[in-house]
């Protein structure tokens, strides 16, 4: 008896198109049942943020705060619809978008042009922590916003040589008032910094190639990063703040750009340099659907309160997706 055939990956909702550029980041903002449909940010290789309707499909705004250097990381702040781009232009900009008005409250300047992209923590309404990456090229700088008040530079030792940080990820254990950094690095390494003590808590061996995305799961304490090269790599962390790989899952082709796991962490998404968004189950790492919809790498996916995928591609197109949507 011939096998059942395999279900075929669906196609995306809609696409977005106009940006004329290739997307680098992409970020939702709001998407809850008390806020509505939600916003979609996206940042371009041109320098320009575009604000998109998920209703209309259209773009109802353009940001343009960088220079025409490629904007590489978009994040929301808790507090109200404030947003940060960070740019190659070496600056990272605060937004006020309230009514419409769409100018820059504020702005960072960084001391590095890597891709490294920042990361934050919010202290409340009002503070934030900000981690970005630092004037030297295996720093990482730690600053309390908005007062741009330097916390600590976070330094490897001197025989560590991890090499840049390539990704940063701010949290905080639940309950616990330090505030802890994961680091991925050059070298294919992560870190976890104790940032009140200065110091490594603990440094694995995740990959032979650069870490170029990953994301951390803060209840399960377990996070999942991809590489220049060709696997996945899940690890966790114990109740002595100890890393430890679990397994790496192989992959058909090297080089993942992103990886983002769903706000009700039942699934991820990679975004990956083959043009495919691959779909995990995020407990068992089961493979679940590859989506061939892009003709060149892809750069960005994000997931949005509800559920909503989005990938930003170097083809100058954002896919929309509703995946595996919980009922």
């Amino acid at each position: 008896m011939a096998a059942p055939l395999a279900p075929q990956p669906p196609d995306p909702q809609f696409v977005l198109r106009g940006t004329q550029s290739a997307v680098n980041a992409v970020h939702f903002f709001g998407g809850t049942q008390a806020q509505g449909c939600p916003l979609l940010f996206s940042g371009s290789q041109s320098g320009l943020v575009h604000i998109w309707s998920l209703q209309t499909r259209r773009t109802v705004a353009t940001l343009d705060g960088h220079g025409g250097q490629s904007v590489n990381w978009l994040q929301t702040l808790p507090q109200g619809p404030q947003l940060l781009s960070q740019g190659r232009d070496l600056q990272l900009c605060l937004w006020d978008l309230a009514e419409g008005r769409n100018t820059i409250m504020d702005s960072v300047h960084l001391e590095s042009v890597g891709f490294c992209r920042s990361s934050i923590l919010a202290e409340g309404q009002l503070h934030w922590m900000l981690a970005v990456p630092g004037k030297d090229s295996d720093e990482v700088q730690i600053l309390e916003m908005p007062s741009k008040t330097s916390v600590c530079t976070l330094k490897p030792e001197a025989d560590a040589k991890p090499g840049m940080p390539m990704c940063l990820r701010l949290w905080q254990a639940n309950p616990g008032p330090r505030p802890l950094l994961l680091v991925g690095y050059e070298d294919g390494s992560v870190a976890l910094w104790d940032i009140s003590e200065r110091k490594v808590c603990s440094h694995i061996a995740c990959h032979g190639e650069p870490v170029m995305g990953f994301d951390f799961d803060s209840q399960k304490t377990r996070g999942i990063s991809g590489s220049a090269g060709k696997a996945l790599a899940v690890w966790s962390l114990d109740g002595q703040q100890a890393l430890q790989v679990c397994h790496t899952h192989e992959l058909t082709n090297p080089g993942i750009a992103d990886v983002m796991i769903r706000p009700d962490r039942k699934i991820l998404a990679t975004a990956g340099w083959d043009h495919r968004i691959r779909i995990f189950h995020w407990r068992t790492m089961k493979p679940l659907a590859v989506l061939a919809f892009h003709s060149a790498s892809v750069h960005c996916v994000a997931f949005a309160a509800d559920g909503l995928l989005a990938a930003g591609s170097k083809d100058q197109r954002i896919s929309i997706w509703s995946l595996y949507q919980r009922t």
